[in-house]
């Protein structure tokens, strides 16, 4: 066996972070080999992309057949979009097998004794996200304009994304009467540097219906900002545009961001509706990409502070770390004396602010700054802190300060499993037991897993 053959190959186990594995002869005997996507019972033809250290990395090529489970994937280029990995799984097997990774993640990096909580499937597992970035492109050189998603495989091809199977249909049709506007309209060429249309960025209240638009250009050209505006508003949808903003930026960065902004229609934001609290969302703040998701997600870090903070007389003072638009935060704010809220963007803390006080919030404060930093800064005493760190997890730097606050709890909201069982064991030599870890599935269809953690020391 060597680089470049092509076999066949049945899976039979999936690993983290996504991999379906299955064993192909080598020698006298068998290496395992990793194909990425694949899942437990397919039968899939590969070429061999790398092979070392005893194991190999599989390309797919067909997949030959299915697994007897399998479902029909909705969309119609489920396969060669990179976004979603298991529409032909039903979403309890992909939630177990989800779990079980986490599972085992934590056990490799020696956290046991905890009470593993049975994990949450999202209530919608279709149609659930309220935010996508699309890119601009073309799905083979000189070939149409095209607006959606990177090609599995091919960085460069864009393939339309019309019927995307994980986002409300409004954003089809957004997307569709967009790339058909923009048809002669040259796009930013990622090699040269050179185009105009770089990205779409659509974000839907899924509780209100309103709709943000917001396209990314270079300076490199005019668009018809007055005609594309009459385009949308023009359209037929089941929610209503609310605000429509053209960004400018000119970085060679990969990243859906803007250096200007100009606001072509409305006030710039849009809200959404979360556990009965209001909130306010700009262009580029985070929120959970799945309102009812969260409202799960959300719960269950709620429990686990009423958990951890049984049997206390009094109201504890709260921090909650990597804040966003203080989503967290507020939800948390009746359970607290005082919510202490820290964000990296300015401009969510300012949406956090707002929200707060649209919601008659008055014991909830947001600081804006990175929390490596801010943390430091700080001298009210917690009593909770609440993590949801971006993927990465807790920075190096700033472990030191969060531990150094010692509060009787923490409940880490971890999006990346490989990031929290790095970051547990550092809470657990600092006097931290973990008490229970409970799985959200917040992103049905693909590998990610959103995971809670309750840790206490008394």
């Amino acid at each position: 066996m060597k680089k470049g053959d092509i076999v066949e190959l049945r899976i039979d186990r999936m690993v983290y972070p996504g991999k379906g594995v299955g064993d192909i002869p080598n020698g006298d005997g068998t290496i395992p080999c990793a194909v990425k996507g694949a899942v437990t019972g397919q039968m899939l033809k590969v070429r061999i992309k790398k092979k070392r250290h005893g194991k190999a990395e599989g390309q797919t090529l067909e997949v030959v057949s299915e697994a007897p489970d399998s479902l029909a994937p909705r969309c119609p280029v489920f396969g060669r979009c990179g976004g979603c990995s298991y529409q032909t799984m039903p979403a309890e097997a992909q939630l177990a097998v989800k779990d079980g990774w986490v599972m085992n993640l934590l056990a490799q990096a020696g956290i046991d004794g905890f009470e593993h909580l049975p994990p949450i499937e999202s209530p919608d597992v279709f149609g659930y996200r309220n935010k996508m970035e699309f890119s601009f492109g073309d799905s083979e050189p000189g070939g149409p304009l095209t607006l959606g998603f990177h090609q599995k495989g091919h960085f460069y091809n864009i393939l339309n994304a019309d019927a995307c199977a994980l986002a409300h249909p409004d954003f089809g049709t957004i997307v569709a009467a967009t790339r058909d506007f923009f048809a002669d309209t040259s796009y930013y060429h990622k090699r040269s540097h050179e185009g105009i249309l770089r990205y779409l960025v659509v974000r839907r209240g899924t509780a209100t219906g309103e709709i943000m638009v917001n396209l990314i250009t270079s300076t490199q050209g005019d668009i018809d900002e007055a005609g594309y505006l009459q385009t949308l508003l023009g359209l037929q949808l089941e929610g209503q545009i609310a605000t429509v903003i053209h960004s400018l930026d000119d970085s060679v960065a990969d990243v859906a961001k803007a250096e200007s902004m100009r606001l072509l229609y409305g006030g710039g934001i849009i809200h959404d509706r979360i556990l009965d609290v209001d909130f306010e969302i700009t262009p580029f703040s985070f929120l959970q990409t799945n309102t009812r998701g969260a409202e799960v997600l959300y719960t269950a870090v709620r429990d686990a502070v009423r958990k951890g903070t049984a049997g206390t007389a009094q109201k504890p003072v709260l921090f909650d770390l990597y804040c966003g638009v203080g989503t967290i935060g507020q939800i948390l704010s009746p359970l607290a004396e005082k919510v202490v809220g820290i964000e990296l963007i300015p401009e969510a803390v300012e949406a956090a602010k707002a929200n707060a006080a649209a919601n008659g919030l008055t014991n909830c404060q947001f600081i804006a700054g990175d929390v490596k930093t801010e943390v430091g800064r700080l001298e009210a005493k917690p009593d909770v802190i609440v993590l949801d760190p971006p993927r990465e997890g807790i920075q190096p730097k700033a472990m030191g300060d969060v531990l150094s606050f010692a509060p009787p709890v923490f409940v880490y909201v971890s999006c990346k499993a490989s990031s929290l069982a790095r970051d547990l064991p550092f809470f657990v030599r600092a006097g931290y037991t973990v008490e229970t870890v409970q799985c959200v599935d917040m992103f049905p269809q693909t590998p990610h897993v959103e995971t809670v953690v309750l840790m206490s020391r008394f």
